[in-house]
């Protein structure tokens, strides 16, 4: 029997035709709906249900990794993306100052940036641990970007700084993949195609686990790597993010309200492809690693 004080995960198995939400403790899946049944939190079958009272559910999660049984532990499986589905999926942008320098901004100073955002689709674009990621329909220049996301596990809107963390719940590996060809339209008013170029199926894996706030800690020290085919693309540290994940949760919940179960991006540090013209083809392999969740990897597919 694992201790009070043991860490825990939370993720999402394919168990034949069907997903399967599970607490992991100690390496091993269990099966979330009885782990937290034993502890009085009847009928909850999907990590989506755990963030409309995630304050409840957090402590019951803690008492459940207490008393995993063995007979809950589910045989070794396919994994998926551990949230199906995300409400929404916000996006921060050019979030990173080594990043702002690899794409012709060097000195870039925090006063003189503005924090935007951008969307993708929540169910379409979502994929998990090991999936196949697309190659957009005629891109000749598919990129890579390894990013910290988090997951709001109570109601944000307007919030402050200082509240800003209270608000997530989990946080997790993402790979934001953009067809860099199609975000750029210099024929157009605005220059920029946000959506032709970030907003298309499977191009925004995610997983391979939630590892709750409170045990990941400060999210400003994550460290954050991408390798393609083995060799190393990114190495960064979200210390050097222009604005903190508190701020961008604080001016995206002054924009619209964050509910329960909805993922932001947080930007990516330097090493994408688009600086060196190097982008992605069918048949790549992509590692992204995030120190305290682990490892998210695709394969890179044809069009569809």
């Amino acid at each position: 029997m694992a201790s009070p004080e043991t860490l825990w995960s939370l993720a999402t198995f394919a168990q034949g035709d069907q997903a399967v939400a599970a607490l992991e403790v100690g390496g091993v899946a269990y099966r979330l709906a009885p782990s937290l049944a034993r502890v009085g939190l009847a009928g909850q079958d999907s990590v989506l249900g755990l963030f409309g009272d995630w304050a409840n559910s957090l402590a019951a999660l803690n008492a459940a990794a207490s008393q995993v049984q063995s007979a809950d532990a589910l045989p070794a499986g396919e994994r998926l993306a551990p949230l199906l589905y995300p409400g929404k999926i916000l996006c921060a942008g050019a979030n990173y100052f080594d990043h702002l320098a690899e794409m012709g901004m060097p000195g870039a100073k925090k006063e003189d940036q503005r924090l935007f955002f951008f969307m993708k689709p929540p169910r379409n674009a979502v994929v998990g641990e090991g999936k196949t990621v697309h190659m957009p329909i005629n891109t000749q220049a598919f990129d890579w970007e390894v990013e910290l996301a988090l997951v709001i596990g109570k109601t944000a809107r307007n919030v402050s700084v200082e509240q800003a963390l209270s608000h997530v719940a989990a946080y997790t590996v993402a790979i934001d993949f953009s067809a860099r060809d199609h975000n750029r339209a210099p024929e157009t008013f605005y220059k920029l195609d946000w959506v032709a170029g970030k907003g298309h199926d499977t191009c925004c894996p995610l997983g391979p686990r939630l590892i709750p706030a409170h045990q990941f800690g400060d999210p400003q020290q994550a460290a954050l790597k991408l390798a393609v085919n083995g060799t190393l693309k990114q190495n960064g540290n979200a210390k050097d993010m222009i604005f903190s994940v508190a701020e961008q949760i604080a001016t995206a919940s002054r924009i619209m309200t964050l509910d329960p179960g909805d993922v932001l991006l947080t930007g990516t540090p330097a090493g994408v492809g688009v600086p060196h013209k190097t982008f992605l083809s069918v048949g790549d392999h992509v590692d992204a690693d995030i120190q305290g969740i682990g490892r998210l990897s695709v394969d890179i597919g044809p069009s569809r």
